[in-house]
């Protein structure tokens, strides 16, 4: 096969292919670790016949392969669980069950999902606005007053840390000036305009941290663009500067900042733990913390496949991207 719909088959089955890869990593590196589970999930009162039969009833007791194959035949078949008294049954994509609450790991992700991509999507926005801008800006205007002080901001921005950005937002936008009211997370279909006014500071968060890279990225992949031949031609032809550089060198200069977006947009999903934590927004970053702290390795394993699944997403459109920027790329 040839063209898109090849290019789309290989990517599927090489996302198929790492996110099994990535099962297998993250279950030797859980599930292998020291220390009793059951014990930690049965809790510090249990006597050593209950927690022998939490570690029956979870099968801790079975080889390490065959819970591994449980799991996939949950991903892909479903599969019946006990939770002691009673069996209900996991639809595939079964994900398994929390430890802590033996509800299905899928439904806590496709809870925590929609806070998450709300975050990121939005901020991407704003981080791909204020970055490109910016280095388009400060390539313009090489060695100009607007250049240096452009730089300032981008240093100053890569090096304070995203939660200091977050507080001196609070403090200065909800404290002070009360232009917004401090964030507290409603849900798109319970109030869109509530929804977006409590995200504005979670999202300027993030891309402000974000776009600090973005910016000096693109102000060295432009200023790349610019001294190249073609470029150079059309100024010998007298095309206008802001022509060369909206039209000709943006393009060209648009791969590395698609594929930096790939890999934030993808990793953000799941990292954005501190702009969670800072805002009180029940994401997927913020659960996964808490799975890793009470040792819910199922959580775990679920919430780390779903961002690894965003990761490879998000390259697999970047590649698209690439070519649409770039007519020189073959999807290959």
């Amino acid at each position: 096969m040839s063209g898109f719909a090849g290019f789309a088959l290989r990517r599927t089955v090489g996302a198929v292919i790492t996110l099994l890869a990535i099962s297998v990593i993250v279950y030797v590196v859980f599930y292998v670790t020291p220390g009793n589970v059951a014990h930690i999930t049965c809790g510090p009162r249990c006597s050593p016949e209950q927690v022998h039969q939490v570690a029956r009833q979870l099968r801790l007791d079975d080889p390490l392969y065959v819970r591994y194959w449980h799991f996939l035949e949950g991903v892909f078949v479903g599969q019946d669980y006990s939770t002691g008294t009673s069996v209900g049954h996991c639809s595939a994509p079964c994900l398994g069950l929390s430890y802590q609450t033996d509800q299905q790991v899928t439904q806590i992700i496709l809870t925590k999902l929609p806070v998450s991509l709300s975050l990121v999507l939005g901020a991407m926005v704003l981080w791909l606005l204020l970055g490109v801008g910016t280095g388009v800006l400060s390539a313009w205007r090489r060695g100009r007053f607007t250049e240096r002080a452009l730089t300032g901001l981008t240093l100053a921005g890569i090096s304070t840390p995203v939660f200091v950005i977050g507080l001196m937002l609070m403090i200065v936008v909800c404290g002070q000036l009360e232009l917004l009211p401090f964030p507290e997370y409603v849900p798109f279909t319970d109030d869109p305009e509530q929804w977006a006014w409590n995200l504005v500071l979670p999202w300027l968060t993030l891309a402000l941290a974000e776009a600090a890279y973005f910016a000096r990225l693109t102000r060295a992949s432009m200023l790349e663009t610019l001294a190249e031949d073609h470029v150079r031609t059309f100024r010998a032809y007298g095309v206008g500067e802001r022509s060369i550089v909206g039209r000709h060198a943006l393009r060209g200069a648009l791969a590395p900042v698609i594929a930096l977006n790939a890999n934030d947009l993808g990793s953000s999903v799941g990292g954005a733990v501190l702009i969670e934590t800072l805002f009180g927004l029940p994401g997927i970053g913020q659960e996964l913390v808490h799975a890793v702290t009470v040792v819910d390795l199922p959580v775990v394993v679920g919430m780390v496949l779903v961002i690894g699944f965003f990761v490879v997403l998000a390259n697999a459109v970047a590649d698209v991207l690439y070519a649409l920027a770039d007519r020189r790329v073959v999807l290959t």
